[in-house]
């Protein structure tokens, strides 16, 4: 375990984890004018999602939003404060949506990413996920586990 603390996010949660993804997408915003609201439904998503925050002594510094749909956990989103990446944090948080998804009786994990963030791609691919489709900005990747 790295210098955080994993945790069920909780409501109060809500708007901390909305500013943390806010800025760890922050440097896609420039390049990417079609970038959905990622951070817009934070409060919602704790309510009927398995959502985890990663949180420090200053506060959340990440979050992961998994979704379980019919045959497989969605993997929503994981987002890593700036401040935190390249700590492990990421790759943590996807060995907990592997775990996560096994607990719950799955075999498959699908996402959702941008085509404009090819570092996402690659780095999804090198974790072992599976390009599926490319839809116009749209990149749907899975991964057997």
């Amino acid at each position: 375990m790295g210098l955080w603390t994993i945790r069920r996010a909780e409501h109060r949660d809500a708007d901390a984890l909305s500013r943390c993804i806010d800025s760890a997408y922050a440097h896609y915003a420039g390049r990417i004018v079609d970038l959905p609201p990622v951070s817009a439904d934070c409060a919602d998503e704790i309510a009927k999602y398995q959502v985890w925050v990663a949180e420090t002594e200053d506060g959340i510094v990440g979050g992961l939003v998994l979704i379980p749909e019919d045959g497989f956990m969605r993997l929503a989103n994981v987002a890593v404060h700036p401040d935190t990446k390249g700590a492990g944090l990421g790759r943590e948080f996807m060995m907990l949506a592997e775990a996560e998804a096994l607990t719950s009786g799955y075999r498959e994990l699908r996402l959702t990413t941008h085509s404009d963030m090819p570092e996402n791609v690659g780095l999804y691919e090198h974790l072992g996920w599976e390009l599926t489709a490319r839809q116009g900005n749209k990149v749907a990747m899975k991964k057997a586990i």
